[in-house]
Parts: structure tokens; sequence; C-alpha cells
């Protein structure tokens, strides 16, 4: 038994070394660009990217473990031909997916992903270099024979000596090949392993894809293969085009609601803040009596919708502009957000300072990736707290990231632009208060932790009030999504996706005001932008709730469907099926064709990117 389990875990090391060694030789492939970093900056991505490194040599001896212990009775001899053919499979696939990897990283400039598998044929085949292809085809047959001959030598007799054993080695064997599920997974933390675990430089974005396995990047994408095509195409791009261009509208004029030209910028994201618990919208009394109270200091949206039912879907529809997609979220996936505009960036262009601070785990949801992407001055984020302090399930509570939010406002130099998200709304609902909402079901749990993250906002806004930047500036209350509880069951009921936003702070003009306009997240970007006069072409999803024109409606976007939001009627529509599963008012034809005309559009894109 117990040369078995060193032969397993030699098995795991081997592998880890491979993905070492063709890391090293990615790095030297690509020496134009592997020669701009530093050697602290390389040893870096060996240090980084070995974590995924170990993810895969996990993966791969799942295999390996099940067999030397379901097959506890076979000697060594029996064992040692399954054992190398399946090494040399998985060598042959992953040679190949290696090499393919160097060569198109110096053509897309990002890693391996399923791209290639969408656009087999003619184009894929008349795209490569004759002799370059023949290069890379030795190149590959060199290292996958390397491999198999070095696995050959040093396991065939350490193996062909095993001798057969009992069952008592079972449950040993089994219980080190599940330990195998910590490499794999990455963390003992709510994040499993992706992209962002890996990233680690603000600037040179090549170390962080160096740091990336290639062939873990390829498939896990191909898993996620089908979420890259949703839906067959509802219209021609002509149609397609005609019908989005007059749905989204560009304003000429806007509804100033500022009293200065460059007040500092504040938007604070509240996690799962439906309008379900909020009275002035129709929800639960009592529940948000801070936020209640500031509606009469600001301007309330209150026909205002999400575009998505997951934080990092709201995080994008709110600084992007951009939709939710169906089955699939954009922030998984690098080399799409990159591309994104981003609205902190045109205001960082403007010379202000843009800031981004949370309490969460920066690997959650691989918004580590994103950040960068997003070029903030400065991220807070869990690892910025005492450890003491990161007590909940996703990190820090409210309460404690409100208060270093403050600090870091009244540091900043103006004019700024700083992002707020709050987590302890979130399930499990463990917040570090006194119950207020009794009880001990989940939706009790759920409204006092509302209660909680109320309650530190409104000692956040209390506070604000007193310092000396809250006269230049404008703060904007929304949520990052809305939720099943109190009473939205249904992943698809539009009340589920019904939030609020809520402007306030000193460079406002306007008090105590409800605007009755639907409007949805992607809209904020040129809504913010169009207050400055700003160009915000680049969010076409979006449009400027106060401009003029302006066409009234959301799109919220559930797992495979989305509804459509008009001032007198709705719909939504189920993928699945092809058909409409709800409506309310007079839909007409116009109605759903306008709907998957936005939909058709943000498939296009988001498969172009």
């Amino acid at each position: 038994m117990k040369q078995r389990l060193i032969i397993l875990f030699s098995g795991f090391i081997a592998w880890t070394f491979i993905y070492l060694v063709a890391r090293g030789l990615f790095m030297v492939y690509h020496s134009n660009l592997s020669n701009e970093l530093t050697i602290p900056e390389m040893l870096l991505v060996f240090v980084h990217g070995i974590r995924m490194d170990f993810s895969m040599a996990g993966y791969y001896s799942l295999f390996p473990g099940l067999l030397f212990s379901l097959g506890f009775f076979l000697s060594g001899k029996r064992i040692w031909p399954i054992w190398l053919g399946y090494q040399a499979i998985v060598l042959f696939v992953t040679t190949f997916i290696i090499i393919l990897d160097f060569e198109l990283y110096k053509h897309w400039g990002f890693r391996l992903d399923a791209t290639p598998l969408m656009y087999v044929g003619k184009e894929a085949a008349g795209s490569g270099d004759f002799w370059q292809t023949i290069f890379l085809i030795c190149y590959w047959l060199v290292m996958f024979s390397a491999s198999v001959f070095a696995f050959y030598k040093y396991f065939k007799k350490r193996i062909i000596r095993l001798p057969p054993t009992d069952w008592k080695a079972l449950p040993a064997i089994i219980f080190a090949t599940a330990l195998f599920i910590i490499p794999i997974r990455g963390s003992f933390g709510v994040a499993p392993m992706n992209s962002g675990f890996v990233y680690f430089h603000e600037k040179k974005m090549f170390a962080n894809h160096a740091a990336v396995n290639g062939v873990w990047n390829f498939l896990y994408a191909v898993q996620k293969m089908r979420k890259l095509k949703y839906a067959d195409n509802y219209f021609d791009r002509e149609a397609t085009k005609q019908i989005f261009d007059d749905l989204l509208l560009d304003s000429d004029s806007t509804a100033k609601l500022l009293n200065t030209d460059t007040p500092n910028i504040v938007i604070i994201a509240m996690e799962s803040f439906t309008s379900g618990f909020i009275e002035p919208l129709g929800g639960l009394p009592g529940i948000t009596p801070r936020f209640n109270a500031l509606i009469r200091d600001g301007v309330l949206f209150d026909r205002f919708y999400s575009s998505g039912d997951r934080t990092d879907k709201g995080i994008v529809a709110i600084l992007n502009g951009y939709p939710s997609q169906p089955l699939t979220s954009i922030i998984k996936e690098p080399k799409r957000t990159k591309s994104l505009p981003y609205l902190n960036k045109a205001f960082k262009d403007r010379g202000y300072l843009t800031e981004f601070t949370y309490g969460y785990n920066i690997n959650y949801a691989n918004f580590n990736s994103y950040l960068i992407h997003a070029d903030f001055d400065h991220v807070t984020h869990s690892a910025d707290f005492p450890q003491e302090l990161n007590t909940s399930k996703w990190g820090v509570h409210d309460e404690f990231v409100f208060d270093k939010f403050f600090e870091e406002c009244q540091e900043a130099s103006s004019p700024f632009f700083k992002v707020m998200m709050t987590q302890s709304s979130h399930e499990p609902f463990d917040v570090p208060m006194e119950t207020v909402i009794n009880g001990n079901d989940e939706i009790s749990q759920f409204l006092n932790a509302a209660y909680y993250a109320d309650k530190h906002l409104g000692i956040f806004i209390d506070k604000a009030k007193q310092s000396p930047w809250w006269k230049n500036t404008i703060i904007v209350i929304t949520a990052d999504h809305g939720h099943l509880y109190p009473n939205n069951p249904g992943v698809s009921n539009p009340d589920r996706f019904k939030i609020p936003m809520l402007w306030l702070g000193g460079a406002l003009n306007v008090r105590d005001t409800v605007i009755h306009t639907v409007g949805s997240q992607t809209d904020i970007p040129n809504t913010i932008l169009g207050q400055f006069g700003m160009d915000s072409r680049d969010f076409k999803f979006g449009q400027n709730i106060l401009g003029t024109p302006y066409n009234p409606f959301a799109v919220y976007v559930y797992n495979n469907g989305f509804g459509m939001i008009k001032p007198d009627r709705l719909f939504v529509y189920d993928n699945v099926s092809g058909s409409i599963i709800q409506r309310v008012g007079d839909i007409k034809d116009d109605d759903l064709s306008e709907g998957k005309a936005f939909i058709q559009t943000l498939y296009w894109d988001f498969n172009s990117r």
C-alpha cells in the first residue's frame, strides 16, 4: 500500500513539473514579452501559476488513484499497461494543447480557450503558415515523446514491482485520492479555482497570462462552450441592427441634477438590496428605515431594474453598462472583460482618482482579473483588513468595510471616483448584530441582514454629511441584484429584478424627488456621463435616463431567458421553449422583436470579444 501511495503522489509531482517546464517554454517562446519582466516578476509567474498547475495535476491523478485503489488485488504487471496507456493518452492531448497555445498566443494575445472550436473548417485550415505548422508538429511530437519516455523510465520498474494487496488498503488509497480535491479546487474558501487566482500584476498583463495554465484554461472554456452559443439567430444582422438602433436612443439634452461640474462620484452597490423590503418601492415596512429616510434628501428612481441575478453580473452592468448573459458571466473570461468600456476609466482620463472597495475575497467570481483590467488606482479587499475582521463566509462584514471606505474618502484627493460593494446581506446572513428581525427561517435571517446593511449605510451617510467632501459629491446607491426573498419566487419573476437607485450628496441641486421612469443598471454609465456632457457611445446597451429623447425600458436576463419591462407592460421570454412564458399588459409583436434584437445584439457582441 505504501508504494502505491508513493507512486500516486509521484505522478502528481511529475505532472506539476511538466507544467512548470511548459510555463518556462512558453516564456521562452515569447521571449520578446518575457524580456519586459524583471527577474522577480518572472519568479512570481511561477509562484502564482503553480496553483493552477497543482489543479491540473490533481485532475490527472484521480484516475491513477482509482486504479491503485479499486485494483488493489492486481499486481503491478497488470496495472502497468493500463497506467502507462492512460498517461500516454493524456500526454498526447496535453502536449498538443500546450504547443497550440504557444503559437496562438502570438496571434491572439490571450491564452487558449474554446475560440478555435468556433472556427473549425476552411477558415482555420487556411490561417497557418505551412512550414510553421510543420515546425509546431515536430515540436509537439518531441515534447510528447520526451514526456512519455520520462514517465516510462521513472515509473516502469516501480509499478511492475508492486505486489497485489488486500482490501484493507482500499480506504487509505481512496482517501489519498480524495485529497486531490484540495489542489483541484485551489482553496478552502468559497471561491473555486479560476484564472483570477493566478493574476498578480496590475500593469503587465503578460505576467498574468504566463501564470495561467493553458491546458486548464482551454478545458474550462470547452466545458463552458455551450454558453457561448445561446440561441439561433432571431433576425439577420441588418434587421437586428435597425431594431436595436431604434430601441436605444442617443440623447440631445439632459436634465441636470448637479450644481457643479467636477463633483466627486461615489457608487455604492448594496448586496441583494431588493425592492421587496424597501417600503417606498412597495416592499415590507421596517426593514430599511435609514434608506427610506434618505429618500427625502435625494432623487429616487423607483422603477429601476437589475440586469441579472448575481453580483458578478451586477457589477459589470453598473460599471461597464454591459447586460447579463444567459448561462454565463462575462467576468469569468478575462479576454472579454478586457475589451469592455469602463465608467471609472472615463473619469480617470479626466484626472479623477479611482478606487474600489469591498470586503469580499478578491478571488471570488474572477474579480481579481476583472479589477486589474478596470485599472483602478487602488483596490481594497478582504486581505487588506485585519484577519480578526474576516469573520464572514465571504470576507469582512459591512460595518467595517463602510468604516474603511469612509476613511479612504477622507484621505482621497479630489476629484475622486469611488466604488464600494457590500456583502453582509448575502447568505448565510450571519451578521454581527443583535437580532432585530426575529425568526429562524431563512427569510427572517435575510431581512435581519438587510436591516444590518441598511443601518451601516445610514451611519456612513451621517458621517459623510459632516465631512468636507460631502458638498462636492454625488453618491449613487443601488443594488448588485434583487432577490427571491421576501416574496419574489421564481427565477424569471420580474419583481425579483426590481431594485432601487438613489442619488444623494451635496452636489445635487434637487431634493426629495422621485423619478418614475423605467430604467436599468445598464443605463447607469450613460446617465452619469450625461450629467458631465461626456460621450457615452461606447456604452451601447444603455441610455441616459435623464436625457431627451429616452426610450423607457429595462431588459433583465435570468438563467436561460430574458424579461423586458416597459412603462405599461412586460413579458418574459424563455429561450428553451422559444416562447413567452409571462405577459402583463398588451404585448405587441414589436415588443418581442425589440427584446430579441437586444439579446441577439448582446450574443453577437459577447462572441466577438
